[in-house]
C-alpha cells in the first residue's frame, strides 16, 4: 500500500507481537505497529536490514517521516550515514543513576531515580527518542513544579548520555524549560495548624506533629535515627540537610514524647523505617503521597503541603506573641543567608542553643493553647 494519514488510522493492530505496513511510494520505509496500540514510522535499510525508529505517529507528520526515510536513504548510497550503535534508554539510564551515586546525596539520586522511571523511556534505543516524543511527554505532567523536575532530570541525563557518547546529539539541546514556578506563599492559619495536629493519628501523623514542631523539613524528620537524639537535642547530620550543613536543635517536652513511643527495632536505626510494602527502595518512611491524601480526607483546608508547616512556624515565631529574633529563627531552622551570610556567617559562630530552648518552650506553650479545647461558657 501506499501508506496516507487515512490508510495509517485503518492499520490494524495485531493481536501479538508487532507488525510492519511497508509503504510501495519507498522502500523500507513503513508504519510499525505493537500489540499495545502503539504505532512508529520506520526505516528498513542495508544488507543486514538494519531498522532504526523515525518517530511515532501523532508525534511527527507523515510527510516529515517520509522526508527523513529520503534523507538517509540518500546518505546511506553517499556513505555518510554511519550511525552510532545508541544503547537503550533504560540502559543508559541505570549508568546515569550508578555515576550518579558517587557525586549526590542519597535524596538526589533516588529523585532521579523516581524522575526518569515515571518521565523517561524504555527498551528506546537513545537515538530513537525525538524532541517532539520528549515534549510529549513533559506536557502531560500536571502540576508544574513536577515537570519542571522531570525536565531537569532528563536535561542532565541526556545531557550525560551525549558526554558518554552514547547519542551524536543531544534531543533536548534546543528545548525551552516550563516557566518557573511561583514560589508559594502558604501559611496555615492558628485555627487550620489546630484541625492538622488534631488529624494527625499513626507513624505519619508522628512524622506531621514533628514537622508543626521542629520545622524541619519532611525528608530530614523521616530519617530520623535514634543516635541524633541526645537528652533535650537533635543533630541533623550534613547528609540529609539541603544546604549540607549539620545543624542542633533543643527538644521541647512535646517533641520529646513524640520520639520517645517510636518503638526501636534491632533491624534499622530509624525512628520511622519504610514500610515493608515499598517494594524495599528505602530504608526509612516514604509513602507521602498516599498518607497525606488519606490525612486531608480528615480535613477542609485549602490546598496544602507538608513544607507549608515549616513556613509557619517561622511566620508564626516572628509574630507576637512569640516575637523571636530573626538570627534564633534562622538558625533554628538552619538557614544559612540573611543574618547569616557574608561575613556575619563567617565570623558569628554563637549557636543561640538557650535563646532557641527559650523559643521553643514559648512555641510548645502556644500550642498547648491553642490545641485546648474552648471553656464553656
Amino acid at each position: 500500500m501506499r501508506l496516507t494519514d487515512i490508510s495509517i488510522r485503518a492499520l490494524k493492530t495485531p493481536e501479538k507481537g508487532q507488525k510492519i505496513y511497508a509503504d510501495d511510494a519507498m522502500p523500507g520505509f513503513g508504519v510499525r505497529l505493537s500489540q499495545g496500540g502503539s504505532k512508529s514510522f520506520v526505516l528498513t535499510y542495508g544488507p543486514n536490514r538494519q531498522r532504526i525508529k523515525l518517530g511515532d505517529v501523532g508525534i511527527i507528520k507523515l510527510s516529515e517521516a517520509r522526508e527523513k526515510a529520503k534523507n538517509l536513504l540518500a546518505e546511506k548510497q553517499l556513505g555518510r550515514h554511519n550511525p552510532i550503535r545508541a544503547p537503550t534508554f533504560k540502559s543508559a539510564r541505570d549508568a546515569f543513576l550508578e555515576a550518579a551515586k558517587a557525586k549526590n546525596k542519597p535524596r538526589t539520586v533516588r529523585d532521579y531515580t523516581r524522575l526518569l522511571t515515571r518521565y523517561g523511556f524504555g527498551e528506546e534505543k537513545l537515538d530513537d527518542i525525538l524532541p517532539h516524543a520528549i515534549q510529549h511527554k513533559l506536557q502531560g505532567i500536571k502540576a508544574p513544579s513536577e515537570r519542571r523536575h522531570a525536565y531537569v532530570a532528563l536535561k542532565i541525563f541526556f545531557r550525560f548520555a551525549y558526554r558518554r557518547h552514547f547519542l551524536d546529539r543531544n534531543p533536548m539541546d534546543r528545548m525551552d524549560p516550563p516557566p518557573p514556578t511561583k514560589d508559594r506563599e502558604r501559611v496555615l492559619t492558628k485555627e487550620e495548624l489546630a484541625a492538622v495536629w488534631k488529624a494527625c493519628t499513626g507513624m505519619f501523623g508522628d512524622i506531621v506533629k514533628l514537622c508543626v514542631l521542629l520545622g524541619a523539613r519532611r525528608s530530614e524528620v523521616a530519617q530520623i535515627q535514634w543516635d541524633w537524639i541526645k537528652a533535650d537535642r537533635i543533630t541533623f547530620p550534613e547528609t540529609v540537610t539541603k544546604n549540607k550543613r549539620a545543624y542542633t536543635i533543643p527538644l521541647g517536652h512535646m517533641a520529646l514524647e513524640i520520639l520517645h513511643r517510636q518503638v526501636r527495632r534491632n533491624d534499622t536505626p530509624h525512628l520511622f523505617p519504610a514500610r515493608k510494602t515499598w517494594r524495599g527502595k528505602s530504608l526509612f518512611y516514604n509513602a507521602w503521597g498516599k498518607d497525606k491524601a488519606k490525612l486531608d480526607t480528615k480535613l477542609s483546608l485549602h490546598p496544602w503541603v507538608l513544607h507549608d508547616l515549616r513556613r509557619t512556624l517561622i511566620t508564626m515565631w516572628a509574630a507576637p506573641p512569640l516575637s523571636v529574633p530573626v538570627e534564633v529563627r534562622e538558625r533554628y531552622v538552619n538557614h544559612i543567608s540573611g543574618s547569616f551570610a557574608g561575613v556575619q556567617g563567617i565570623y558569628n559562630r554563637h549557636q543561640f542553643f538557650e535563646e532557641m530552648k527559650a523559643a521553643v518552650a514559648h512555641w510548645e506553650q502556644f500550642l498547648d493553647v491553642l490545641l485546648s479545647p474552648a471553656p464553656r461558657s
